[in-house]
C-alpha cells in the first residue's frame, strides 16, 4: 500500500542547515566548543573569600528555639480559602495543632490579594478583616504575597508559616528555623517543629 504524497513521515527529523552551506556567515561556521578551557590554578596559598549568610543563634541542631507560646503565624490566601473550604475555625485549629495560644498575623499583600480575587472570596476577606488577625504593613514595591512572607521570613526568625501552596513551602524549606503550617485530612499540621501536638512523627 502506497503512503499519500501530503502525509507526513513518522519521526521525521528536524532538517538542520550543515556548516559548509553557503549561506552561513563565516562567525557562524565555527563549530561551537563543547567545554570552556579550565579555569587557571590559583595559588596554594591564597586567601578565598566567601561571602556566608549570618546563622541566628536561636538555632540549635536543627530546630528553632526562640519559637514559643504565644506563637505568631503567617497566614497565607489560599491557607485561608482552604480553610473555609473544609469548614475550620483557623484561631480555634491552630490552637488545637500546637495546644499554646496563638496569634495570626496577615501582610498588607496577602489582604491586597483577597481583595483582587473579587466578591467569590467575600468570606475570606471577612475573616482576614477579623479584630484577632494581627496586621503586618508592607514597606516594598508589588503586591505578591509569596515574595513578601519569604523575604519578612528570612529577616525575623519568630515566625511560623501557615499555608498550602506547594511552590511557597518549597522556597520556605530552605530557610532554617521556619515550621510551616498546612491542612492535612481536615485538621492542620505543623512540620519542622517537633514538639507540637499536630507535628507529623517521623
Amino acid at each position: 500500500m502506497t503512503r499519500p504524497k501530503g502525509q507526513k513521515r513518522f519521526a521525521e527529523m528536524k532538517r538542520m542547515i550543515k556548516l559548509t552551506d553557503a549561506r552561513l556567515k563565516a562567525k557562524d561556521r565555527v563549530k561551537p566548543k563543547n567545554h570552556e578551557k579550565k579555569e587557571e590554578k590559583k595559588n596554594i596559598g591564597e586567601i578565598i573569600e566567601k561571602q556566608v549568610a549570618p546563622v541566628t543563634s536561636a538555632l540549635f541542631f536543627r530546630y528553632n528555639t526562640q519559637l514559643g507560646p504565644p506563637y505568631h503565624i503567617l497566614v497565607d490566601t489560599n491557607f485561608i480559602n482552604f480553610s473555609i473550604k473544609v469548614k475550620l475555625d483557623i484561631i480555634q485549629s491552630m490552637m488545637d495543632c500546637l495546644y499554646a495560644k496563638c496569634t495570626p498575623y496577615i501582610t498588607d499583600c496577602v489582604m491586597g490579594e483577597i481583595e483582587k480575587l473579587g466578591t467569590k472570596y467575600r468570606v475570606a476577606l471577612r475573616i482576614a478583616k477579623d479584630p484577632r488577625f494581627e496586621r503586618l504593613p508592607c514597606s516594598h514595591k508589588g503586591t505578591y504575597a509569596d515574595d513578601c512572607i519569604v523575604q519578612r521570613v528570612t529577616q525575623h526568625k519568630c515566625y511560623i508559616v501557615a499555608t498550602c501552596d506547594r511552590e511557597l513551602k518549597r522556597r520556605i524549606r530552605k530557610i532554617p528555623g521556619v515550621p510551616i503550617m498546612y491542612l492535612h485530612g481536615h485538621r492542620y499540621t505543623i512540620e519542622r517543629m517537633p514538639d507540637a501536638h499536630g507535628a507529623p512523627r517521623t
